[in-house]
């Protein structure tokens, strides 16, 4: 393991590589991005996006995943005033600021992403609050290294109170995109917890399964180890390292929950992310000191092996007694037929 200290931004970075001997032609290098949104402040994220990015490629890093919401932000320990029969309009007020931070799919912050993945020569995974008319979606966007957009998944399930914020996700835009470096997909944070959820990107071949979270506990470790085995895939889990003063100041952002607000230095999320490969094995982090770069070598040749001992949708399914349907159609909450069509299907 070889650690490499950072200049990139602000706060040290570590870059954590595991030198693996296996054929480079088969090895695929990798980076978690461990950081925090400049909250409220979209441009300035995307600067610090495009800074993260690029002492990743220096590393030489083919492959980056960004944490869930890192564009737009994961808006920890607010409640944004809401209590059942009312919202406050000071709560009102700060969703007004959260919609206006998040981006449109497509839109001038998505070409940005696409030109720095292109720019870089990198595959980018990266984690967004996505704006649909007055509704947003915790999204992940997917970015080749010709600098194309290739598509997002929506987080199909919010949890608890997320749900006040963000829409839901639907069969549409659960993705597993063929890559020169594998298949890659994502889900985001507890999504992960939702065992069909895991297994229609098991049935789509998963072979790099992304996991941007928001989760920095223990027991979300025994989860991705777990995934790592079950499916057989490299599990990339990338999540924020924040402080208190990465957010705005009281009282114009408080944190709900506690007893009394955090300390300006306080950590409200610790990290954590990690690697693992399809053995279990961890390969790089979790890290839990700070913001940081996580990478790590992964011989594609594990998955075969892998495969060899447990294939979840393979040679272990029994299709026969339990299988899974996934509707992947839109839904759309109004539709519209043309008269005109409707004639000439008529005629």
């Amino acid at each position: 393991m070889a650690l490499v200290p950072s200049s990139a931004v602000g706060s040290p970075l570590i870059a954590e590589v595991d030198m693996g001997g296996s054929d480079p032609s088969s090895t695929v290098r990798a980076t978690v991005v461990q950081a925090s949104t400049v909250f409220y402040d979209t441009p300035a994220t995307l600067d610090k996006a495009e800074r993260l990015v690029a002492e990743a490629a220096s590393y030489g890093s083919q492959l980056v995943v960004f944490p869930e919401a890192f564009i737009g932000g994961y808006p920890r320990g607010s409640t944004f005033g809401v209590t059942i029969g009312s919202r406050s309009a000071k709560g009102q007020e700060e969703f007004r600021k959260y919609h206006a931070a998040a981006i449109d799919v497509p839109g001038p912050e998505v070409d940005r992403l696409a030109a720095l993945a292109g720019k870089y020569k990198i595959f980018l995974v990266m984690g967004v609050i996505e704006r649909a008319g007055y509704t947003l979606y915790c999204t992940v966007l997917f970015f080749d290294p010709q600098g194309q957009y290739l598509g997002k998944h929506r987080k199909l399930m919010p949890t608890a109170l997320e749900r006040i914020i963000w829409g839901f996700g639907d069969g549409s835009t659960i993705p597993v995109f063929e890559t020169p470096m594998g298949k890659i997909g994502a889900l985001i944070c507890w999504e992960n917890r939702m065992p069909l959820l895991r297994t229609a990107l098991y049935g789509k071949g998963v072979e790099i399964y992304c996991a941007p979270t928001a989760d920095a506990r223990d027991v979300w470790q025994a989860s991705m180890v777990h995934i790592a085995l079950e499916g057989g895939c490299f599990v990339l889990s990338a999540n924020q390292f924040c402080r208190r003063k990465d957010y705005p100041p009281p009282p114009d952002y408080v944190f709900a929950g506690a007893e009394e607000e955090p300390s300006m230095d306080s950590v409200v999320c610790a990290g954590g992310s990690v690697i693992i490969s399809p053995s279990g094995a961890v390969l790089a982090g979790p890290n839990y000191e700070g913001e940081a770069l996580i990478s790590a070598d992964l011989d594609l040749g594990e998955i075969v092996r892998a495969k060899f001992v447990f294939d979840v949708v393979g040679h272990y399914s029994r299709p026969e007694v339990l299988s899974l349907t996934v509707k992947e159609d839109p839904q759309n909450p109004v539709s519209f037929t043309s008269a005109e069509k409707t004639e000439s299907t008529q005629k």
